[in-house]
């Protein structure tokens, strides 16, 4: 599904607070704001020129510019540019920092979230940015049918949501939740939305410039084929360095690889990621830089377990064989992860396992010896047999009902990747005696929430806090209506997963968090209803003769697309122009200065001050 192009959620934000618990009580943890940013040093007037654009070429189009209804990894990342979110993520180390937010504390008993919101936020129209726009925004999702499709499971668990003055805000909540720095929410402005009827149907894109605070201001937009930005100059935290930004829909990606070598757009993004033969090829190329890093997301074959309503009621022609765990586990056992990743990656990705990739090591999972489905074709057809679906006279298996395994597959038409692990899947799958239809096409969307499908490519973006991609498989996530636009995955809907999934969302021990969350990685594993294959290292390119320097999340080795933050294109450099003094952008104190050093910690009522280090221009790529 588009959406899986993937999210993640770039970026969706997921920044986690470490609380510090003191023996026999809890501490309140208070993380102290910035310092007064830095007014950046004035910069020289530049000419009109492609010098002062920066040209994202991406395989995806804009679903939605609200951030209500939005889905899309290309779509929240341009939110992330609109809006401030009360947190961010900092650059280099991936832990929660200020943003609109400057402070925030906790009561003793967890319940009470209290949060300090900056003075020196304005939107884009010179109206101040307050709490009472973050209470609108949550107090949307919180009541609001259809406004809550991607970030429900940030506002569940809150029972109210208050401006006391403009520059608190509080949240109260049913029951603990360890995610209150990792509210992955874009704050909108009351004094505009407000005005708007039904938020499930508002896409945000009949006027323009949109209102925002944030490092960049939506200008224009066309839909399947451009947005465009204009640096936000007033910007709490310090303008961008290039003043208009572009992200241009390439449907065809040798046609982005084209357009970059021309000059034409200044990065390529991929689909989500270049193919081995373009990066080989970029890396020849002068005046080009190819970043090859690690990567955030997963690649995966998700199985339709069958597609159903919050309240059960079932709809789609999902294969019933598929509700079968050991259909499920014999697929799985019958896909070579090692090939796929020497042939079709090419060695541009690691092999799969768990669902948290191993970039997030806090998190990573991956099966023991005696747990793990490694290839094992013989293994396959045995539990084919066990599960009743023997291969007749011409080598297919049938049922009890005499009719042949035959499934279909869902197939993003844009990815060449799913096309070319789908011959592999043919091969594997016909050697057991089961037909496959590959289907690829431009749009998933439609057929993937209708449950329209047996087996789909699926892949998201992960974040530091797993909480998004873990809800994702929770009842909860289910659709209310059947073919209704929802936030689950692929229909799964298991009570032991959401029992552990409210028990790390409760749980703020970090080490105790962690171990819930490999749990719940194994159960998803034994089931068989996600196989992850591949965890893709982000490959993308730009021209070092439009930008000079530019950040990547994290800092030693990271993407630069889907960051967990804006830090990319709110860093960058035009090639012919000079960084202003104290501004690095790679790092959350990008522009500050001052910042503390030290940390207290007082059990029951005392405060975390939380002190950064300022960053420098040598800290860049």
């Amino acid at each position: 599904m588009d959406k899986r192009d993937l999210h993640a959620r770039p970026v969706r934000a997921r920044r986690r607070l470490r609380l510090l618990l003191a023996s026999g009580a809890a501490a309140f943890t208070l993380t102290a704001g910035l310092a007064t940013p830095l007014n950046p040093a004035p910069q020289q007037a530049q000419a009109k020129d492609d010098k002062s654009t920066l040209t994202v070429a991406v395989a995806q189009s804009v679903d939605s510019l609200s951030p209500f209804v939005a889905q899309r990894l290309i779509s929240t990342s341009v939110h992330r540019l609109m809006y401030d979110f009360l947190t961010n993520y900092d650059a280099e180390t991936g832990k929660a920092i200020p943003g609109l937010a400057t402070e925030w504390k906790t009561s003793k008993d967890k319940l009470t979230w209290t949060y300090k919101i900056r003075d020196n936020s304005k939107w884009s129209d010179g109206k101040q940015a307050t709490a009472e726009d973050a209470a609108w925004t949550y107090n949307q999702l919180m009541t609001k049918e259809g406004s809550a499709l991607q970030n429900a499971n940030f506002v569940a668990n809150f029972k109210k949501v208050t401006a006391p003055s403009p520059t608190e805000l509080v949240v109260e909540l049913k029951k603990p939740q360890a995610t209150m720095t990792a509210l992955d929410i874009p704050i909108v402005p009351k004094h505009l939305w407000e005005k708007e009827g039904d938020l499930a149907k508002f896409n945000n894109d009949k006027k323009f410039p949109i209102v925002g605070n944030g490092p960049f201001v939506v200008t224009d937009y066309k839909v399947d084929s451009y947005v465009k930005l204009k640096a936000n100059k007033d910007f709490w935290r310090g303008a961008p360095k290039f003043d208009e930004l572009v992200f241009r829909y390439y449907k065809d990606q040798d046609a982005a690889v084209a357009a970059l070598r021309k000059g034409e757009v200044s990065f390529v993004a991929g689909s989500p990621s270049l193919t081995p033969a373009q990066a080989a090829s970029l890396k020849k190329t002068d005046d080009i830089k190819v970043n090859d890093a690690p990567g955030r997301r997963f690649f995966a074959i998700a199985v339709n377990p069958g597609a159903r309503t919050q309240d059960g009621e079932k709809f789609g022609d999902g294969h019933p064989s598929l509700h079968d765990q050991k259909v499920r586990q014999a697929l799985f056992t019958s896909v070579d992860r090692k090939t796929i990743i020497d042939k079709v990656f090419q060695g541009y990705a690691e092999e799969g396992a768990g669902y948290i990739p191993p970039r997030f090591k806090d998190y990573f999972w991956k099966p023991g010896a005696d747990q793990e489905m490694s290839y094992d074709p013989k293994k396959a057809a045995q539990l084919l047999d066990d599960a009743g679906y023997k291969k007749n006279g011409d080598g297919k298996r049938v049922g009890k009902d005499g009719k042949p395994l035959e499934y279909r597959m869902l197939c993003h038409a844009t990815d060449p990747n799913d096309k070319a692990i789908g011959k592999y899947l043919k091969e594997w799958w016909g050697d057991l005696g089961i037909g496959l239809k590959v289907d690829c096409m431009d749009n998933v969307t439609d057929p993937w929430y209708a449950g329209e499908y047996d087996l789909a490519f699926d892949g998201w973006s992960v974040n530091p806090d797993p909480d998004f991609v873990l809800g994702i498989h929770t009842c909860a996530a289910l659709p209310a209506k059947p073919k209704e636009t929802a936030s689950t995955d692929n229909f799964i809907c298991d009570k032991k997963f959401d029992d552990l999934y409210q028990q790390q969302l409760a749980e703020y021990d970090p080490a105790k968090r962690a171990d819930i969350v490999k749990e719940m990685q194994s159960q998803l594993y034994d089931s068989g209803y996600m196989n992850v294959m591949a965890y893709p290292n982000a490959v993308e390119a730009y021209r070092t003769d439009q930008i000079k320097s530019i950040t990547t999340m994290p800092k030693s080795a990271g993407n630069i697309y889907g960051q967990d933050g804006y830090w990319s294109w709110w860093s960058a450099v035009p090639a012919d122009g000079s960084e202003s003094s104290g501004d690095s952008g790679g790092s959350s104190t990008g522009v500050v200065v001052g910042i503390v050093v030290a940390a207290v910690v007082l059990a029951g009522g005392g405060f975390l001050i939380a002190r950064r280090r300022r960053s420098t221009a040598e800290e860049r790529e």
